[in-house]
């Protein structure tokens, strides 16, 4: 059968934009100096605020996440001082009754990171979970990703884990935050057909597999085979999964949920212990108004996907994220008429005509997501860390116009009578290995890294959500192994000098 080949789109999802919740700014009047206040203090000032928050939102009207009423997320600009980090030292006895944990990046890795850390029964009791973002839930390509899953897909290596552990996970959770989106579905193989635009009667043509050939493939194709029967093959709506997530954490009666902050990193702050480690105690971020503000934390999870590679700065080199973008476009049908569109994903073979190699997902709500349209671009380190494509990402308008070509000359039926909704573009993030970055920063105390997860990252997000709410709650992982994807395996030792002759500490001989 054909696989995607590396480099190209791989499934990536549409969806409208989510309106963007409304900020909740809570301010008060001018703090006294940081000489004048206690730690006890900026604990009990903290308190005050979350209750203030909890009885404004409680309040508040439709969520802004979803057409019906649901909960909402907190959004709040926390203005705070750098002082408050003082409960690292043990100034504040309160230090030990919980954790402020700040997740970076709020799409689907970076929300699943913060859900599995706030439903985890080893999180202490008075803990805060927030989601720092710089532009919305599931802005970029959690937002904009095919949501594809195959639980037997893996290669056998060390991502196996991953596909099988979030796939089971997927169907569980789903069921328990009430998602719509997700189903099981079959999958097909397609090569290209001959240049017609005829219509065709391909179950017919094919009474092997008829009965999953989708009612819309009555174009020109080719050889036409089965990858799966929807045993282990799935899609969910990533961006909904995202949003259910949110609802389900800040649920009315269930306590504290999960605070979703609006800016962008500018770094990490710490203090050193009595052993040259770095201890985090707050994230600088940069809010909506470009005021410098400060989270106090105890644990930092980065999970910012491509951009993720900017923390090298922050770490002030500790750990090297070498990180490639790979920005791809991809389009969305409209329903047809009826709503209904047969279930049946495709991976359709190398089409040189149009220099595509489509994967078409047919969603729930009658649209169908297509992407393995050609033409991607590939953004460096140096770009990334410079926010490329942060804010706005394009599409090609020319492979657009391939895809929709190509798409049409399968689909008679989407060739007479479909309507294109929109196109889009988004980046997957890619390490040079092609695995995840997952676990500690060396050197450093409450620092954690969870990212570059490929066109995978939408697939394996509950598996490594849970990973890493296990590393930072427990102190070790049980249900995945994660030395395989250890952060530091590109990072240069500053610490380890070459081996060869010597005169004292300085290098005289060969090296080898």
């Amino acid at each position: 059968f054909f696989l995607p080949q590396a480099g190209d789109n791989e499934s990536y999802l549409s969806s409208p934009p989510c309106p963007r919740p409304r900020d909740l700014r809570l301010r008060f009047g001018s703090p006294p100096a940081p000489a004048q206040r206690s730690a006890a203090h900026e604990s009990h000032t903290m308190k005050s605020i979350r209750c203030a928050l909890l009885s404004l939102l409680a309040g508040t009207g439709a969520s802004a996440f979803s057409a019906q009423s649901s909960p909402r997320p907190r959004v709040v600009t926390k203005i705070m001082s750098a002082a408050s980090s003082a409960s690292k030292n043990g100034a504040d006895d309160d230090s030990t009754k919980g954790r402020n944990i700040v997740v970076i990046g709020g799409g689907i890795q970076g929300t699943s990171c913060a859900f599995q850390l706030h439903e985890s029964p080893s999180l202490p009791p008075g803990s805060t979970v927030t989601v720092l973002e710089s532009q919305s839930l599931a802005s970029a390509a959690s937002g904009k990703g095919g949501g594809f899953m195959a639980r037997s897909w893996g290669d056998g290596t060390s991502t196996q884990g991953l596909h099988e552990l979030a796939f089971d996970m997927y169907e569980e959770l789903c069921v328990t935050l009430g998602v719509e989106s997700y189903r099981k579905l079959p999958v097909m193989s397609v090569s290209p057909g001959p240049s017609n635009n005829k219509k065709h009667d391909n179950k017919t043509k094919n009474p092997q597999v008829a009965d999953i050939i989708p009612s819309w493939l009555d174009g020109s194709v080719g050889r036409i085979s089965p990858m799966g029967w929807g045993e282990d093959t799935a899609q969910v709506t990533p961006k909904e999964f995202v949003h259910k997530m949110m609802e389900y954490a800040n649920r009315p009666g269930k306590g504290p949920g999960i605070d979703l902050v609006l800016g962008t990193c500018t770094g990490i702050e710490s203090e050193e212990d009595g052993d040259g480690i770095k201890v985090v105690t707050g994230v600088k971020y940069q809010n909506e108004d470009q005021e410098e503000m400060t989270l106090p934390v105890d644990d930092v999870v980065i999970a910012a996907g491509p951009w993720a590679c900017q923390a090298e700065q922050w770490f002030e080199g500790a750990v090297q994220l070498p990180m490639e973008g790979v920005k791809s476009t991809s389009i969305v049908w409209k329903p047809p008429e009826d709503g209904e569109v047969d279930a049946t994903a495709l991976f359709c073979g190398e089409d040189d005509r149009f220099g595509t190699h489509l994967e078409v997902y047919p969603r729930p709500d009658g649209t169908i997501y297509i992407c393995g349209i050609g033409g991607s671009d590939y953004i460096t380190t140096p770009e990334l860390q410079a926010s490329a494509f942060l804010t706005s990402c394009p599409p090609k308008s020319d492979r657009v116009e391939a895809a929709s070509s190509a798409f049409q000359l399968m689909s008679n039926s989407y060739a007479t009578k479909g309507e294109l909704s929109h196109a889009q573009a988004c980046m997957r993030p890619c390490p040079p290995d092609a695995k995840p970055y997952m676990g500690r920063v060396q050197g450093w105390s409450g620092a954690y890294i969870n990212a570059g997860h490929n066109c995978w990252g939408i697939a394996w997000a509950p598996a490594c959500g849970k990973a890493i709410a296990e590393l930072v709650l427990d102190g070790s992982c049980r249900s995945v192994n994660l030395k395989p994807f250890d952060p530091a395996r590109f990072t240069v030792s500053r610490g380890r000098g070459g081996r060869g002759r010597k005169k004292g500490s300085a290098n005289v001989g060969e090296q080898w």
